[in-house]
């Protein structure tokens, strides 16, 4: 930054080169590197840069204040000028010219004249509508005093002040309008009083006698009194109406929700058919005479209360076939519950009348509203241990195939056998894969509700971690089948070379059947889990041990002793096998 000032030293007044100036020395002095300096006096620019900017913001804000003092004159001047109904004024200046303070002294003195013009015209309108409400009040043949008028200050033109005038000139024609109404009334009056079942006669002469049939038309009162008071009867017998029907929906919606509850006949419930027909009707709606009646209204009051009663004595009854209806989505779900413990919990609850039957039914539509919610969160998952366990039932079954030796016979379904096979080592194959998706998302499951799943109260994962090491423990059966058998196979061929005969093949102790499907509390067969996984058609858990079932030698099993292992392994020979 160049100096541009410099110190009078006359004066001595201090600039900003003198300032810069010394800065400069002190750095020389301090011997400050170039970079700071520079660093050191964008600084300095920057800072007074934000003076400059914050005194610009301000002069700004000032100019916009201004602005809109000027703005809100001009619009006040508009405003002004269409009440008045006015185009121009001749104080207004036409040119809009010079600084925003020359331009709000030229308005203002016009706005001052328009105020006063304002005010002017306001006071003629007002006793123009004074006068036109005394003869109102006049023709109605009242005695009340009549007040000041509330006049429309956005209309204060003079069109509008010649039609009040005319209004004035006009007031003869208020009778015809006036005994129009009346008879509009009398006639809303009549059709309400049919609905709710009143006497009309005597409700319109209550409201003056002159309104009665048997007086001419151009005998009734229209007067400003009955007119109110034929409005407040009609509004109080529109307001009685939207109560009864009111009162007449509540009790029709709590007969349709008993009869639904005590599943009520259609001959029973035709019986009232007259009152719920209007459940949901609007109020203008209901129109046939008598249907909001008092009687009526009672009639369906007393019934509600003798289904209240026959609730009661069928409570437990209810109860337990909303229980029944939440078992079963849990039975559906492989959610087990202490079925017996709720059941004896209903029936405390009932017998003790320390809750009302209608929350006990409640809550246990909250309940059963849950319980599908819960439901269709699992779905997803026991679709696919549903998978699991067929997958498994089918390995059980190929398992026992491939140890029958007479599975290629051309025996009758043999081929079907074998395509049966076929697609079970495909399933079979995608079992692994099966399960580690199975247990991701009862992981995920796990961790979205912060609970264990269980499958008919067992926790899902430990089924798959203990079917996961079955299958391990399997895999290492077949492992050690398979050498022990190249160690007969073996001992055979020594066998037949030195003694000059095929001995009867041998199996092994362990290749003998075993027995299959899922045990509930005893080990398992097959990879499968140890629990039962298959479910009878009614949902509930088959866990029985099979415990009839022995293992069994085949017909051309060869017991083959430790010792004549041992001496083949030794390099000794071994006695002689007898097929």
């Amino acid at each position: 930054m160049a100096e541009v000032d410099v110190q009078n030293p006359v004066n001595g007044e201090t600039t900003c080169g003198s300032l810069l100036h010394l800065l400069q020395t002190v750095w020389d002095e301090v011997g400050e590197a170039d970079e700071e300096r520079d660093k050191m006096l964008l600084q300095i620019e920057q800072e007074c840069l934000d003076v400059y900017k914050r005194k610009v913001d301000q002069a700004a804000k000032s100019r916009a204040r201004l602005l809109q003092a000027l703005a809100d004159s001009r619009l006040e001047l508009s405003t002004l000028l269409a009440s008045l109904g006015e185009k121009s004024f001749v104080g207004i200046p036409e040119k809009t010219s010079g600084t925003i303070n020359q331009q709000l002294a030229a308005i203002a003195p016009a706005l001052e004249q328009l105020l006063k013009q304002k005010e002017e015209r306001r006071k003629e309108f007002l006793d123009v509508q004074t006068q036109i409400q005394k003869i109102c009040v006049e023709i109605a043949g009242g005695n009340q005093q009549a007040g000041n008028p509330t006049v429309d200050e956005s209309d204060l033109s003079l069109k509008k002040l010649a039609e009040f005038h005319d209004q004035l000139q006009e007031l003869q024609k208020e009778k015809s309008d006036r005994l129009h109404k009346v008879l509009e009334f009398v006639s809303t009056v009549h059709d309400l009083c049919a609905v709710l079942g009143l006497d009309f006669y005597t409700t319109v002469t209550e409201v003056h006698p002159s309104l009665n049939d048997a007086t001419g038309v151009q005998s009734k009162s229209i007067s400003n009194d009955t007119l109110a008071r034929l409005a407040n009867t009609v509004l109080a017998l529109k307001e009685d109406k939207k109560q009864r029907l009111k009162k007449l929906q509540e009790l029709a919606t709590q007969l349709i929700d008993l009869w639904n509850l005590m599943d009520t006949s259609e001959e029973e419930r035709s019986l009232f058919g007259h009152v719920t027909c209007n459940v949901s009707a609007s109020v203008d709606e209901v129109t046939v005479p008598g249907a909001l009646a008092l009687d009526l209204i009672e009639q369906a009051k007393v019934e509600v209360e003798r289904l209240d009663k026959l609730k009661a004595s069928r409570m437990k009854e209810i109860a337990f076939k909303k229980q029944g209806e939440l078992e079963e989505i849990f039975a559906r779900a492989h959610i087990e519950i202490d079925t017996q413990a709720a059941r004896e919990k209903i029936l405390g609850l009932i017998d003790s009348g320390s809750v009302e039957p209608s929350e006990l039914l409640a809550d246990m539509d909250n309940q059963i509203i849950k319980a599908k919610e819960e439901a269709i969160s699992r779905k997803d998952i026991l679709d696919k241990v549903e998978k699991w366990m067929s997958a498994c039932e089918e390995e059980s079954w190929l398992d026992d195939y491939n140890r029958d030796n007479n599975r290629y016979n051309a025996s009758r379904g043999a081929h079907l056998n074998l395509k049966r096979a076929e697609k079970a080592r495909i399933l079979v194959n995608k079992i692994p894969a099966l399960v580690d998706s199975l247990v991701a998302k009862t992981r995920t499951w796990e961790e979205e509700h912060g609970v264990t799943f269980a499958y008919d109260g067992v926790p899902l994962l430990a089924m798959l971690d203990e079917y996961a090491l079955l299958r391990h423990d399997r895999e290492e059966e077949k492992r050690r089948m398979r050498d022990q058998k190249k160690f007969h196979e073996q001992l055979n061929t020594e066998q037949e070379a030195m003694f000059g005969s095929k001995p009867s093949p041998a199996r092994p102790a362990s290749s003998t059947k075993k027995v299959m499907g899922p045990r509930v509390n005893g080990g398992a067969a097959n990879g499968a889990p140890n629990r039962r996984l298959s479910l009878n058609q009614n949902g509930s858990k088959s866990g029985k041990r099979d415990s009839n079932v022995r293992p069994t030698a085949p017909s051309n099993y060869v017991a083959i002793t430790k010792e004549d292992a041992a001496s083949h392994v030794s390099g000794t020979e071994p006695a002689p096998i007898t097929p």
